[in-house]
């Protein structure tokens, strides 16, 4: 496990020691690296990882990282992971 990695992922609002571990697990060790990345692919690529359902709001935090990564400026309430339900 890259420590590194997950230490600069958990800069990422709702992101955790869980979650930060999945994105090493995806590829990607840095915030930047999400840039341009689709989101319903990174759950899609997880589920098929770990061989299991994994829970939808893996998919919310996934939106919001994806979001914060291309966002200079985010708008606060799009910073919280139930903002991106649906």
């Amino acid at each position: 496990m890259d420590k590194d990695a997950t230490t600069r992922l958990r800069a990422i609002p709702g992101v955790g020691p869980s979650l930060a571990a999945d994105l090493v697990s995806l590829g990607y060790g840095s915030v930047a690296e999400l840039r341009g990345e689709d989101p319903e692919a990174m759950y899609a690529r997880l589920m098929e990882q770990v061989g299991t359902h994994v829970d939808r709001c893996v998919l919310y935090v996934f939106r919001c990282a994806v979001y914060f990564a291309e966002t200079d400026r985010p708008d606060p309430e799009k910073l919280k992971w139930w903002s991106w339900k649906g």
